[in-house]
């Protein structure tokens, strides 16, 4: 019998539009973005539908947006199927999405903290001063030896180890462009500066990670229905007491994505459903394992398709 882990996407995978298919066809989705926009008590559902499409980017607003996309999908499927996973992962904010989903944390507690963690870390670096950048084609090792060259007494490290070739950098924006023109030395075959407005899970986050404590006390976590892997592990955790620690931790040490579906692997994972906007981290999934089957859920359409498999 194959073993399925369910994933939520993290930040970088809003669209304008986005659960408002799902929304319109099944009223427990609508629903949730109704729960949100009472919990944050602003309509964070007509930013998802209509932007404007700068306000959508902004961190304290597409953190929010995304896990109550990912939720709205993760119940229209829910009430519809039997699965259940073996495993539950989130890239970055998505370990939010995937500790409701396993019940180990409630939808308002998660949209909430989201939204504080999103304004944290947009506080914690003036806009413009820190920067992303993916870089394809460059071993972890190279990049990782380039970092620290091109730092030059500023923060820059990996902050995403997505897959094999692409893992993405972030830190002072001046040591971002030192960075780059390394990197295309050394042979990178891109260096993609990303369009966020602040450098996540790098030490430059460090400051966050004391206000956000205060946040994280306040939220009781449950024992999830099945493990969390986590993003600062890359190893599962299925006890409630060490959800507030793991996900402090996690706002600035890197992502390690590549060995999280390593482990999934390793543990007999060969199905994997990503609920929320767009299908990013499937295509990750299948370059770091491509024995891997993967399907997403974001609208009715591929709910439908998802189901139909499945019978």
């Amino acid at each position: 019998m194959s073993k399925t882990a369910c994933i939520f996407p993290g930040q970088g995978s809003q669209y304008i539009g986005m659960g408002k298919a799902l929304a319109e066809a099944f009223p427990e989705s609508r629903e949730i973005f109704e729960r949100a926009d009472e919990a944050l008590g602003e309509k964070l559902s007509a930013l998802c539908w209509n932007g404007p499409e700068e306000a959508l980017k902004r961190t304290a607003n597409q953190q929010p947006a995304i896990l109550t996309t990912s939720i709205a999908a993760w119940v229209a499927f829910a009430k519809r199927a039997t699965l259940q996973p073996v495993f539950f992962a989130g890239h970055s904010l998505g370990e939010y999405s995937a500790l409701v989903a396993s019940t180990a944390l409630s939808f308002e507690d998660a949209v909430r903290a989201v939204r504080a963690r999103g304004q944290l870390m947009q506080e914690a670096v003036p806009e413009g001063t820190g920067a992303m950048a993916v870089v394809l084609g460059v071993d972890v090792a190279s990049i990782q030896r380039i970092c620290s060259e091109a730092a030059q007494g500023q923060v820059l490290a990996p902050a995403n180890y997505n897959e094999p070739n692409q893992t993405v950098i972030a830190g002072d924006t001046a040591a971002v462009e030192r960075a780059g023109e390394l990197l295309k030395a050394a042979g990178a075959r891109r260096v993609l500066r990303l369009p966020v407005s602040a450098p996540f899970h790098c030490p430059l986050m460090l400051p966050v990670k004391a206000r956000f404590a205060g946040v994280l006390e306040k939220i009781h976590f449950s024992k999830p229905s099945a493990p969390i892997v986590s993003n600062t592990e890359a190893a599962p955790n299925a006890d409630a007491s060490r959800i507030g620690a793991l996900l402090l931790e996690q706002v600035a040490a890197p992502v390690r994505w590549v060995e999280t579906v390593e482990f999934l692997s390793r543990e007999g994972v060969s199905e994997v459903i990503e609920f929320g906007p767009g299908k990013v981290l499937s295509g990750l999934v299948k370059r770091i394992c491509p024995q891997m089957n993967c399907a997403n859920v974001e609208d009715e359409k591929s709910l439908n398709a998802l189901l139909g498999g499945m019978l």
